[in-house]
């Protein structure tokens, strides 16, 4: 993805978000976990997402990607046009934003950033919050999957486990990951998965800003997870690991991958393999 051409960086700051309020191609979208957050007060001239709207929420995996005529409907209405450059953000350091971005990123609108730390580093900043809706003018996206590596499906991920250059990055508690906590029917991880829970990417001195970029390289080849590997994030419902997904996308990581499925699908199956 070229930024060159992008109107602000993959992570943008607050301070310099509030520098291009104005700027008509700017897409500001509030995708909070708690919908009374957008409320309470949001970055002016930001739109409220529901975060649902992000899932197909249907069938036994219903954290899967949206048909496309749904994600059409849903950006239509969000008023994306090819132009626009969407700055996403909310209210728990990145989980549903990097979901948001992940999914422009597999229609292939690449105009996109991150406000880092979300809404707790904009008040942080000191910077006017507003509590008046802000409506966005609807357009007519055609949303189509034009970046499809950006995710992995079961089978592919099942065929290439333990493959050379190829790896799995596990965004979910460490209590989830050795098997001792989930609601699933199998609990444990992806055989050779590698865990880094998603809050531990955010620095809780900055307002749940990512963390330090060299530590959290050195922590991640630590776990044998480096920027020229191709790696799959996943999570419960690849919400924890859309902030993974983009902490990754930030550090480098080109070949990241987002599994929409995760353990919902993976840990309800009988035909996985699964470790503990």
């Amino acid at each position: 993805m070229s930024s060159e051409d992008n109107l602000l960086p993959l992570i943008v700051e607050p301070e310099r978000l509030a520098e291009h309020l104005d700027e008509p191609s700017l897409l500001i979208i509030d995708v909070p976990l708690r919908a009374e957050s957008h409320d309470q007060g949001h970055v002016p001239g930001a739109v409220f997402l529901d975060h649902r709207l992000l899932l197909s929420g249907e069938g036994e995996v219903p954290c899967k990607v949206p048909a496309t005529d749904a994600l059409s409907r849903l950006f239509s209405s969000l008023g994306l046009t090819r132009d626009t450059h969407v700055v996403a953000y909310d209210d728990e350091g990145g989980g549903w934003a990097g979901r948001l971005l992940w999914t422009l990123e597999l229609i292939g609108h690449t105009r996109y950033s991150y406000l880092n730390g979300g809404i707790h580093a904009w008040r942080e900043a000191g910077l006017p919050v507003s509590t008046e809706p802000h409506a966005p003018t609807p357009s007519e996206y055609e949303a189509e999957i034009l970046h499809p590596e950006v995710a992995i499906d079961r089978l592919e991920l099942q065929e290439r486990l333990g493959e050379k250059g190829f790896a799995v990055w596990d965004a979910r508690s460490r209590a989830e990951y050795d098997g001792e906590k989930g609601d699933n029917r199998h609990l444990g991880h992806i055989p050779g998965a590698v865990n880094m829970e998603w809050t531990d990417a955010m620095d809780r001195e900055r307002a749940l800003r990512i963390r330090d970029y060299a530590e959290l390289i050195t922590e991640l080849e630590a776990l044998g997870l480096t920027p020229d590997m191709e790696v799959v994030t996943h999570c419960q419902t690849h919400h924890r690991s859309g902030f993974t997904w983009l902490v990754g996308r930030a550090l480098g990581f080109e070949k990241i991958r987002g599994y929409a499925g995760s353990w919902k699908e993976w840990g309800n199956r009988d035909d996985t393999p699964i470790e503990k």
